[in-house]
């Protein structure tokens, strides 16, 4: 019965156009990009770098360096707003339209309703880092010849080069980590969408949250406190790309979302619970 829940929650998710939004914003915003490093003058900055630090910066204009310069910006500005989103409609959405006091009709709790649509929208959230990795492998491959990767993210004093192989698979290991970053910002949403508020206000509250939380993080005097900032423990993914993987890192903070989506799953089926839908 679980299973047939599951099943029926991703049907009805994936049967809102809005579900779609990010992902063909993904597509928009990745083709723009890459014809915009193809068709202007943009890569002879990036070769100029690479040239005066005593590398050939032509031989790294590539697919992949390309894909990782626009996941590094996506991922921080588009992918926090569709899991938002998502996450803020799946349970405020229902009680908007009315359909949630039928579903509570039937024998279900509704803490395992809560839990089929959370894990309905961590299915969603991994579906979009993935579709992110793909549509920017593709679009870039359509411009740019295969080779070697270079990357650079100076907030992380990452400067990493790559060849085309090991590239690739780092690459693929920073979309897996991505999945935690679309899936915390999911149950963050989902939280407030079990409040009994609009599914645009879950979002915009989900979002308020977030920014908040990056603007502590810039703040250089609160640079003792970073651990304790949702954000901070976000873009775990940058840190694939360096040299030596700092394994030790990511798996601190990997554990610090699991607690986050956690409080974040309880705190929402605590509000759910109390709340007098069916009268």
């Amino acid at each position: 019965m679980f299973y047939l829940q599951l099943r029926n929650e991703l049907w009805k998710l994936f049967g809102k156009k809005r579900t779609y939004i990010g992902f063909a914003m993904f597509l928009l915003a990745q083709n723009l990009i890459s014809m915009g490093f193809k068709f202007t003058t943009a890569t002879r900055h990036m070769t100029q770098f690479l040239d005066n630090n005593g590398y050939l910066g032509q031989s790294f204009v590539t697919a992949l360096s390309i894909s990782v310069i626009m996941m590094m910006l996506i991922a921080v500005f588009l992918v926090p707003l569709y899991s938002s989103l998502v996450g803020g409609d799946l349970v405020a959405k229902e009680t908007e339209d009315g359909t949630m006091r039928m579903i509570l009709c039937r024998p279900i709790s509704r803490l395992r309703l809560l839990l089929v649509k959370w894990l309905a929208g961590g299915i969603f959230s991994a579906l979009l880092a993935v579709a992110l990795g793909l549509f920017g492998l593709l679009f870039a491959r359509l411009w740019f010849p295969w080779g070697p990767m270079f990357v650079f993210a100076p907030e992380q004093s990452i400067f990493a080069i790559f060849d085309d192989s090991q590239g690739l698979g780092r690459y693929a290991l920073a979309h897996l980590f991505l999945i935690a970053e679309a899936a915390s910002i999911m149950s963050l949403s989902f939280m407030f969408s079990c409040l009994n508020i609009k599914p645009a206000a879950a979002t915009i509250l989900a979002m308020s949250f977030v920014l908040i939380s990056f603007i502590l993080q810039q703040i250089p005097y609160f640079r003792d406190y970073q651990n304790w900032i949702f954000t901070y423990h976000l873009n775990i993914w940058v840190f694939i790309f360096e040299e030596v993987i700092p394994w030790w890192r990511i798996g601190q903070s990997i554990s610090i979302l699991a607690a986050f989506n956690l409080t974040f799953f309880i705190v929402g089926a605590s509000l759910f619970h109390v709340r007098d839908i069916k009268s």
